[in-house]
């Protein structure tokens, strides 16, 4: 049976032939036996993702007692309670409670959406058993198991492809792709990053389209998404503010026993009765122990939080607030944080590179006849491009798929049937036999197509998504399919951008002159990080990628991670490596 840290198996699955992999994981292409299966659910159990249950708000009550100076006054209460003063000691007592409820709200909640994060990759898929194709639950998927995934099919567990057909998957979770990543039988590298594995499956995400199976490999906390998973249930460290509390509640506690029994021994020593100079060290305990100051802090968090709350700013933890005021490095994720997360039109260029009606025009019939696969850049189009297309009538449609990564539709113009084509640059170059110049009239392609790649790869390096555009006068042909997207003329290129916010640039100005840096670490591609990077008003230069971290000991990342702005190209794994190093570097 493979394991994850047996070192017999040095070779990582993802660079294992398939069937070598079937060997090692004692299992065929029909899956394994019922009571095999049976077995090894007993032995995988303790790697199963399960939240915290009873033990845990109990759990998060008791941490509120930690502090010393929530001691000192349990401890002054006691003393009161032992003079009879029962009024100071309820004050105290009450104090306490509602200091510790009010931390308490907040970490409880913080766990409660560590279990709604569970929750959600609690699936059922299909599995291979004695033959048979069955349905059965993440829970009872264990290694060696074969599974079959079509469309809309969620991973149960990390493993490789077996057999598959046009399979995209969704990996947005992982990596931070917005695009689904296409998936193919192969053996990939041992090094490659998981952004790269062509041939791996990740639990967590799931098949945008085409079919496929499989064979499990890691399952629960083994799996990538359970390593995160596992992160984030993990007790988070000590604040500095936590730090700072728990230093001053240890002074105070040392300052207030060491007057307790010096003027105890002094008043011994005087002579003074036992019984009366214990009564009054006691009485000066309480008297130095301040009563109100747990109350005072958590009251001032709850209404810094409330103050963020009304800024969009969601805190789960309140001794994280006075955090901002110590901090000195900001990682920040690039998608959605520094950009506005959404796609939009950022040009419809004809061969020349210049602005073209006639580009944007074809585009938005393709645009808004599409109703095969959704996806923001079409979405970007309708509602960007807005023409009038009276006159013009869809008569048919060849969808897009992540095989051909073209669409293609026919629309009947006043005077012929139009068939309008868009998709990946390089896919579309290779249906065009001709290119239509700004001025109407055609050339072979071959005088065009070098051009229009330097172009496309110019657009590339500033960050920008680019698609290829095309049309076919089809005459009176009534419907179409993959085969009419030949001998097309290719009228210009749409490029897309996922704008950086207006008000980003001044923000990390502002943070700067606050004495905090901002260091981004994305998935994305290099090219794109760097691109926002340099808007942004960053040094783009300053610049690592995933594949040069996996090449980097870590005393070497401590020595340059204060010198790197830009982490890109990053896996979710990695992530905590460099944190990890900024934390070292005295950040």
């Amino acid at each position: 049976m493979i394991e994850r840290n047996n070192p017999v198996n040095e070779r990582p699955y993802w660079a294992t032939p398939a069937d070598e992999l079937l060997v090692r994981l004692e299992t065929s292409p029909d899956g394994l036996r019922a009571e095999e299966a049976q077995q090894r659910q007993a032995r995988y159990a303790s790697a199963r993702l399960k939240p915290h249950q009873d033990i845990r708000p109990l759990f998060a009550l008791l941490s509120q007692f930690r502090s010393p100076i929530i001691l000192i006054l349990v401890f002054a209460a006691m003393v009161s309670l032992f003079l009879a003063d029962r009024a100071d000691a309820l004050i105290i007592l009450t104090i306490i409670l509602i200091s510790a409820l009010l931390g308490f709200w907040q970490e409880h909640s913080a766990a409660k959406a560590v279990a709604a994060l569970l929750s959600l990759v609690r699936v059922k898929t299909e599995v291979w058993r004695d033959g048979q194709l069955i349905e059965v639950p993440l829970e009872e998927i264990v290694p060696g198991d074969v599974i079959n995934l079509a469309a809309g099919s969620s991973i149960p567990g990390d493993g490789i492809v077996l057999e598959s057909k046009d399979l995209f998957i969704d990996e947005a979770t992982l990596t931070g792709e917005t695009y689904p990543a296409e998936k193919s039988v192969s053996v990939v590298a041992a090094e490659a990053p998981l952004s790269r594995r062509t041939n791996s499956l990740f639990m967590g995400t799931h098949v945008v389209s085409g079919h496929a199976k499989a064979i499990v490999v890691h399952v629960g906390k083994d799996t990538e998404f359970g390593r995160i998973a596992a992160h984030v249930m993990l007790r988070p460290p000590e604040t500095e503010f936590e730090r700072g509390v728990r230093r001053f509640g240890y002074l105070l506690l040392e300052v207030t026993l060491l007057l307790v029994f010096a003027i105890f021994a002094i008043n011994v020593y005087l002579h003074r009765p036992v019984i009366d100079s214990f009564l009054f060290s006691m009485a000066l305990a309480v008297g130095l122990t301040p009563q109100l100051l747990p109350a005072i802090i958590s009251v001032n968090l709850s209404h810094g939080a409330k103050r963020m709350a009304q800024q969009k700013v969601i805190v789960k933890r309140l001794a994280s607030i006075e955090n901002f005021g110590s901090m000195n490095v900001l990682c920040s994720d690039k998608t959605g944080t520094l950009t506005e997360g959404t796609m939009r039109l950022h040009a419809a260029l004809n061969l020349e590179g210049l602005p073209s009606e006639r580009v944007l025009f074809h585009a938005s019939l393709n645009a808004t006849y599409e109703t095969g696969f959704i996806n923001p850049l079409d979405e970007a189009l309708r509602t960007q491009c807005v023409a009038d297309l009276s006159g013009y009538r869809k008569l048919d449609e060849v969808p897009y798929d992540f095989l051909r990564k073209r669409l293609s539709i026919l629309v009947a113009t006043p005077t012929t049937h139009l068939l309008i084509t868009k998709g990946a640059v390089e896919q579309m170059l290779t249906v065009c036999t001709r290119a239509e110049l700004p001025d109407g009239t055609t050339v072979p392609m071959g005088e065009r197509s070098e051009k229009i790649r330097q172009q496309f790869q110019d657009l590339n390096r500033q960050g920008l998504r680019t698609l290829g555009l095309a049309h076919r006068d089809m005459g009176e042909t009534p419907h179409i399919d993959k085969a009419h997207e030949a001998d097309m003329t290719f009228l210009g290129l749409l490029v897309f951008a996922d704008p950086v916010r207006p008000d980003m640039a001044e923000t990390i100005a502002s943070l700067r002159q606050l004495g905090v840096a901002l260091k981004i670490i994305t998935g994305d591609h290099r090219l794109v990080a760097s691109h926002v990077s340099q808007q942004v008003g960053m040094d783009h230069q300053r610049l690592l990628t995933g594949q040069d971290l996996r090449q980097m000991t870590d005393q070497a990342l401590l020595q340059r991670v204060n010198d790197i702005d830009v982490f890109a190209e990053v896996e979710p794994n990695q992530k905590d490596r460099i944190i990890l190093a900024l934390k070292r570097a005295g950040n």
